[in-house]
């Protein structure tokens, strides 16, 4: 049976990625509260003390989770009629992040490897991305980003440039005896400088890297501004185009504009 001629899939669609429908709404609120329960739950496990006595409580609380945020993915891949689109997708690729640490922890053995047992069980904490998907700004402010991305590489490319350029400037005027030791030292004194951070580990001695320091921090400033004024224009432009909420039946992406008649990620009709 083809999706067209699924009554069941559509409406599990419409459940599932259509936040403008009752039933829509009440899935995505059990969703947000399911997501951030299961996030407190892993910081608590975190805490040796409440973990050593509520250890047996988390555990459980832990597996629901994951089984629950299991059956939504794979509901959300049957929900779509490009399944592997979706699974490809960030929000897709989010998920599997959500669920796939708990299920590696229960089958890695030995107990060498406590430590990669720990690290699949922090990041168990990227459930948090999933709440992304339910911001109604988010499709905004990603497109926004998108859009800015050559502009922003140009940028940081002429960043890193100058931080090669100041970084080998300062070796030059400091040098080994004042903490210098090497261009890439002075090239992180030169970002932590530009920055504006500075941390104070290593700081210029004579009356020249004093100067060129100060002309550093006064061109820090001056950076800090650019990619905040290329991302906003982005965002006044995107807020003019408008964009429509509904979810491709798909891939299951939103984002498109209100005149939009097929997918602008997977090309099929909405």
């Amino acid at each position: 049976m083809s999706y067209e001629t699924s009554p069941w899939r559509q409406r599990l669609h419409t459940v599932i990625f259509e936040a403008d429908t009752v039933a829509g709404r009440t899935f995505d609120v059990a969703l947000i509260v399911c997501i951030l329960s299961s996030v407190a739950v892993v910081m608590l496990e975190s805490v040796a003390s409440i973990d050593a006595r509520w250890h047996r409580e988390l555990f459980a609380m832990e597996m629901v989770f994951t089984i629950l945020f299991t059956i939504e993915y794979i509901l959300r891949l049957v929900a779509v009629r490009r399944p592997l689109a979706y699974a490809r997708s960030l929000y897709g690729v989010i998920d599997v992040l959500a669920v796939a640490p708990t299920w590696l922890a229960l089958i890695v053995p030995g107990a060498q490897l406590f430590l990669t047992v720990r690290v699949l069980r922090v990041l168990r904490i990227f459930r948090v991305l999933k709440l992304t998907e339910y911001l109604n700004e988010a499709g905004v402010i990603t497109g926004a980003l998108r859009a800015s991305r050559r502009k922003i590489f140009v940028f940081l490319f002429a960043v890193i440039t100058l931080v090669v350029l100041i970084g080998s400037l300062i070796y030059v005027i400091e040098g080994p005896a004042h903490g210098f030791a090497d261009i890439p030292l002075s090239m992180y004194w030169t970002i932590v400088t530009l920055t504006t951070v500075g941390y104070g580990d290593i700081s210029p001695q004579t009356p020249l890297g004093k100067l060129l320091a100060s002309v550093v921090m006064i061109i820090g400033y001056a950076i800090i501004a650019v990619p905040t004024g290329i991302v906003t224009s982005e965002l006044t432009a995107a807020r003019h185009r408008g964009h429509s909420r509904q979810a491709c039946p798909a891939c299951g992406r939103e984002g498109h504009d209100d005149d939009a008649t097929h997918c602008k990620y997977c090309g099929a009709a909405l």
